[in-house]
């Protein structure tokens, strides 16, 4: 009989849902980038999402749950997940949101090597490899070798960093997750999502630093906050809403299914991006960036079906490829 941490099938809904979601949150804050800060859309959106997931607590169990003995383990948690965030956002502010996701779906196969110190999970040569293939993918998209680039390494850098912060994150979800409800990991992500906005709005919140910068992603973190007509609220209250929904669906997700059945579907956030970066913001991938998302994408579905042999072995039958 299986546990409720040992549910892949119901996993991998979550995780679909929460990944569409997030494509719909990613599209709304590039909108957003032009005309409000970073952490004032962060804050508004958080704010939201801390209401529901209140509310999702009580109906899971009482405010008696979101008692814990690892608070450091929550705070280190929400902390990697606010990093990600702001190195990925600010790269999307400046480049297109397909090649932005694209280059962040290394997160998978970063989240295949942290399984390994963190999770105690074996990865043989074959796993390692395609995670080889997929960072591959990554220096054909970022194209280091060419000199015209139109916007700097750095920011082509920026998404890798954030996938990286983010794998952490949800290897951690994991290992909390053993024993805490996914309601209750979303309450503290939200709330550190909000100290650290009011910690940004405290300290740059009227502008002071932004016009010290070139860089547009730099100034997306650091320009003023201003208050948002009636439209842009409409919009920022859909960002609660949805924040609250995927720090539910990503915190239960990484609870119920180990973190490499579940990271692959993650992938079905680029052709979301892709299609979305078409429409509302007349962007198409160019060849290297399709070829990059080739190597990257095959690489961690062939991370995800490696792992299903593993725990799926046909009966009587023996495995060809040796270890992973």
């Amino acid at each position: 009989m299986k546990t409720l941490n040992d549910r892949p099938g119901l996993g991998i809904l979550f995780i679909c849902l929460g990944v569409v979601a997030i494509s719909v949150n990613d599209m709304l804050i590039k909108l957003l980038s032009d005309g409000y800060p970073l952490h004032e859309i962060v804050a508004a959106r958080s704010a939201g999402g801390l209401l529901i997931t209140l509310t999702l607590v009580q109906l899971e169990g009482g405010w008696a749950s979101l008692r814990t003995a690892t608070p450091g383990l929550h705070l280190l948690r929400g902390l990697m997940v606010v990093l990600a965030n702001m190195t990925y956002y600010a790269a999307v502010a400046v480049i297109p949101l397909g090649q932005a996701t694209a280059l962040f779906f290394v997160a998978p196969l970063f989240i295949t090597l942290l399984s390994v110190p963190l999770l105690g999970e074996k990865v043989g040569p074959l796993r390692l490899g395609a995670v080889l293939v997929g960072l591959l993918g990554v220096v054909v998209m970022q194209q280091p070798w060419k000199e015209d680039l139109t916007v700097s390494r750095l920011v082509l850098a920026l998404p890798v960093i954030s996938a990286l912060f983010y794998a952490a994150m949800q290897v951690l979800t994991r290992k909390l997750g053993i024993s805490t409800r996914a309601s209750v990991l979303a309450v503290y992500l939200q709330v550190v999502f909000l100290a650290v906005s009011f910690g940004f709005w405290l300290a740059a919140g009227d502008g002071r630093y932004a016009d010290r910068f070139d860089s547009e992603s730099m100034r997306f973190l650091l320009r003023p906050w201003v208050m948002p007509d009636r439209q842009d609220a409409l919009v920022l209250l859909g960002l609660g809403v949805l924040s609250g929904f995927v720090g539910y669906a990503l915190s239960a997700a990484y609870r119920m299914a180990q973190a490499a059945v579940i990271a692959p579907f993650e992938y079905i956030g680029l052709p979301m991006a892709i299609l979305w970066g078409w429409l509302i913001f007349g962007d198409w991938p160019g060849l290297s960036v399709w070829l990059g998302c080739a190597l990257i994408v095959g690489a961690g579905l062939f991370v995800f079906l490696r792992e299903r042999q593993r725990d799926q072995p046909a009966p009587g039958r023996r495995r060809l490829w040796g270890r992973r």
